[in-house]
């Protein structure tokens, strides 16, 4: 055993379906045996194929995650107007600005660091001891020492720290649901598999890592250490996926690159044509710099950033914990929502649905009714079951079956305990994979009286029934089957003899079918989706009949969708992927790299993706989906460091509120986009038109900076605070390839920016024609900074702002005008201030002018949107909008 297998074993790790293979021919072909490695041979392994640890990600420093934060455009346009902002001399501009830079930088930096923790939460799934064979003793040992061709022991409780191939051990069920979705303990049995091409949760014979011992004791041989192991495979594939920007990043984006343009192109085409008409250089300078300021929307970052704060606090409250800002918005754009099916559209736990027997079949999901035959059906379902009462919670433990045959005879009146002292146990027979069922053998009269459960078919061969009857019960079985149930048979006969024979002449008792049922609330949640036209796809990870049973149950099945086996879509090309996942609704046996293609292929047909997940299984399509969502009680931390959003009750519902919550932030967003973009406009094109006009310039910079502050970022903030519409989750996901500056979008903003452009420049003629420059300019100034504040109205929610439902709606909104009221009658009145702006006092017949020029786009705004809403119910000019 000391010649070196280096070659071979690193042939066989890619190439031998360990699951399929005789466990002698593994043996030997690992050179290995059932008394293990000696110490010297496995010191050489661990040599060579390196520690039984999963590698840890390549570190990012600190610094490089921060400078990360500022490729953002909006961001350098930030720092340009900063810089302008010292240029002027305005040091309390540019202290707001780093202000705002600083907290949109501080929290995508801490947010950033903070998932590069999911593989270190992928790291915790590695044991700190496993029991393992050497030289034929048991010892104790670190798992990273183990090597491929170990032999461990494992018991109840363990966990499994490396993949193995079973060689022994009774009544062995292991705990897949991190790695492989599978809702119930899965038997584990050392016999070889007939097919080499067995999906992962298909088998039985293999043993891997991370999941753990639910009962049982086994022998394995250890075939697969670290990164080659399952769950290392994933951690490998969790770190090449990239994770996706936002609707909403990409927008900004896209709004950046067009604002730098703008920018660039008003300035450079002002400045040129003033020097082309004689004005000064310097002066043209002055005016560029102005329409620079005037362009850049200073606030919108910092509102952005607290409009989604404010959705991450309404979603908190609601049960869903926000890892990352922006997927609050992207989660309101999502178009399909792949989703676990176990504990997320399914209650969690196993309840008895329905018995049947010979004498028919009865719901029992309510109150058994007492049917005579039913009775020592219940009887034996007590009888033959392992769970037992926790005192301290009164809730049933134990293996998930037992506890819900125990659950169905307490709910028939049957008391365990008092049965248990009429009928005390003698004797069992465990259950093995050979045989397929167990026996409690008690005394009953002195007489002493098995009661079995198992398989239906191995109770139907072991029960005394005709052809007919047999035929019969057979049929019964194959249709709760169909219907998703997990079907558990029970009989009842004499305890004389072996073993083998207590198990022989039985009376059938009858057959309880066993299902995972909807969690409350789910159907009405897929209903609010489909209002929404957002799709709702099943992935788990259970048998193909199961999941069909539950999705038809919730509606999810209609005509024209379909189900998908994972060996299927294992099957499928991604080309024939991406063109088959269209019409697929349920999708079972998926393993974490088809779970990753579906995502991808949804994704390369334009949709936004919200997966729901919980194991470690489920890590990489979290973080490809746009917004990955984990269960936030029994969810696996590495899913949990991996999602953007958790749900804190694990329940279904909170995805159709999230959704909402989403829906609104996006609203909002688009809302206050329209609001600082309309008043900005309008500030470039007052200084454009005044420039080509040849007419002194109507405002100075500093003035200009005072509004983009004051005016623009406060009404903007109320926009934040918008409530939802009623009819939010009637409409259809929003196309996610449409920019916010579309070309309705850009009609609405160029009306009104026309609207306050034109008031705007009607005053300051007024103030030019009396003679005196500082007073044109002032009320040009409070023109334009009201006519801005009044235009509030137009920006918000579908209908007139004056109704009696929108009027209240929004507090913010109704306090934020007389702030903002305040603000401009001090920039104007107190002299400090006035002489920083240069402002000079009005008179009341300069305010009645101001006031009403300012308010003639409100009216005009109002009265489209009155005349709009009495017309077809939704106005034309928010239609643009939104």
């Amino acid at each position: 055993m000391n010649e070196s297998p280096s070659v071979v074993e690193t042939d066989l790790a890619t190439s031998i379906p360990w699951h399929s293979s005789e466990i002698d021919d593994l043996l030997q072909q690992l050179d290995s045996s059932v008394e293990g490695l000696d110490a010297d041979e496995a010191a050489l392994r661990l040599q060579r194929h390196g520690p039984n640890q999963l590698t840890p990600p390549k570190p990012v420093s600190a610094l490089s995650v921060l400078l990360a934060q500022f490729r953002s455009l909006i961001v350098v346009l930030l720092l340009g107007a900063a810089a302008v902002a010292l240029v002027l001399g305005d040091l309390l501009e540019a202290g707001a600005i780093g202000a705002v830079l600083a907290l949109n930088t501080l929290i995508g930096f801490a947010v950033e660091l903070r998932a590069r923790r999911a593989m270190d939460a992928l790291l915790s799934y590695e044991v700190l001891v496993a029991r393992v064979v050497r030289g034929g003793q048991v010892e104790s040992i670190s798992s990273d020492r183990l090597v491929p061709g170990d032999v461990i022991e494992l018991i109840e409780g363990d966990r499994v720290p490396a993949d193995a191939r079973m060689i022994s051990g009774a009544e062995l069920q292991l705990n897949e649901a991190p790695l492989t979705g599978e809702s119930l303990p899965v038997a584990k049995s050392p016999e070889r598999m007939d097919d080499p091409g067995a999906l992962l949760a298909d088998r039985r014979s293999m043993l891997y890592a991370g999941t753990s011992v639910y009962v049982g004791i086994a022998r394995a041989l250890v075939v697969e250490t670290g990164a080659d192991t399952q769950i290392g495979k994933i951690g490998t594939l969790l770190a090449t996926v990239e994770s996706r920007k936002t609707p909403l990043e990409v927008r900004l984006d896209r709004l950046g690159q067009r604002l730098v343009w703008l920018t660039l192109g008003v300035a450079a085409l002002v400045t040129l044509l003033g020097v082309v008409q004689g004005i000064p250089v310097g002066q043209m300078i002055e005016v560029g710099i102005a329409l620079a300021i005037a362009a850049v929307p200073e606030g919108l970052p910092a509102v952005a950033t607290i409009a989604l704060a404010v959705g991450l606090r309404r979603m908190a409250r609601r049960n869903a914990l926000v890892r990352r800002l922006s997927a609050v918005e992207a989660l309101g754009a999502t178009t399909v929502v792949c989703t676990d099916k176990t504990g997320t559209l399914t209650a969690g736990k196993m309840i008895a649905t329905t018995v049947g027997g010979l004498d028919g079949t009865i719901d029992v999901r309510d109150q058994p009714p007492e049917t005579p035959w039913l009775v020592p059906l219940l009887k034996a379902a007590a009888l033959t079951s392992r769970a037992t009462l926790d005192s301290h919670t009164d809730e049933l433990v134990g293996d998930p079956t037992d506890v819900a045959l125990t659950r169905l005879a307490m709910k028939g009146g049957v008391d365990p305990a008092e049965l248990l002292e009429r009928l005390p146990q003698t004797d069992e027979i465990p259950f093995s994979s050979k045989r397929m069922a167990s026996a409690s053998i008690h005394t009953r009269s002195g007489e002493a009286v098995v009661f079995v459960k198992g398989a239906p078919e191995t109770i139907i061969d072991m029960s005394v029934l005709d052809d007919g009857a047999r035929s019969q019960l057979l049929d019964l079985n194959s249709s709760f089957a169909e219907r998703g149930l997990r079907v558990i048979a029970l009989a009842e006969g004499c305890a004389e003899g072996d073993h083998d024979s207590l198990l022989r002449d039985l009376t059938f008792l009858g057959l309880i079918g066993i299902m995972d049922p909807p969690a409350e609330g789910v159907a009405a949640t897929l209903e609010i989706l489909r209002q929404a036209q957002i799709r709702t796809i099943m992935i788990t990870g259970d048998q193909q009949a199961t999941g069909e049973a539950i999705a038809r149950d919730l509606g999810m099945l209609d005509e024209g969708s379909e189900a998908l086996g994972g060996r299927e879509l294992a099957e499928l090309s991604d080309h024939d992927l991406v063109n088959r996942i269209e019409n697929v609704t349920v999708l079972s046996r998926v393993s974490p790299e088809d779970k990753l293609r579906v995502i991808e292929a949804l994704q390369e047909r334009g949709e936004i993706v919200a997966m729901i997940g919980d194991g470690v299984n489920d890590a990489a399509a979290l973080k490809r989906a746009d917004v990955g969502v984990a269960m936030g009680i029994r969810g696996t931390d590495v899913a949990k460091e991996t999602a953007a959003i958790v749900l804190t009750d694990d329940r279904f519902l909170t995805i159709g509120v999230a959704v909402e919550e989403g829906r609104v932030i996006f609203e909002n967003i688009r809302k206050f986009v329209f609001y600082l973009f309309s008043c900005n406009v309008a500030e470039v094109l007052v200084l454009f038109t005044a420039s080509v006009a040849g007419l002194p310039l109507p405002l100075t910079a500093l003035q200009i900076l005072w509004l983009n502050i004051v005016t623009d970022t406060f009404p903007a903030l109320a926009l934040a605070m918008e409530p939802a519409e009623p009819e939010i989750m009637s409409r259809p996901p929003r196309d996610p390839e449409a920019p916010i500056l579309s070309r309705r979008f850009l009609i609405a903003m160029g009306f009104y920016s026309l609207m306050i452009t034109a008031v705007t420049l009607t005053g300051f003629g007024y103030g030019l024609q009396a003679g005196d420059g500082s007073r044109a300019t002032t009320i040009a100034f409070m023109t334009l900074a009201l006519a801005q504040l009044f235009h509030l109205g137009n920006a918000r929610s579908r209908g007139p702002v004056l109704s009696p439902r929108r009027a209240f709606a929004n507090r913010w909104a109704l306090a934020a005008v007389p702030f903002v009221l305040g603000l401009q009658v001090i920039a104007v009145h107190w002299a400090p201030l006035a002489g920083v702006l240069r402002t000079v006092p009005l008179t009341s017949g300069d305010w009645l002018i101001v006031l009403g020029l300012a308010a003639v786009p409100a009216i005009v705004g109002q009265t489209v949107e009155a005349l709009s809403t009495g017309r077809r119910g939704r106005g034309p000019v928010q239609v643009a909008v939104s």
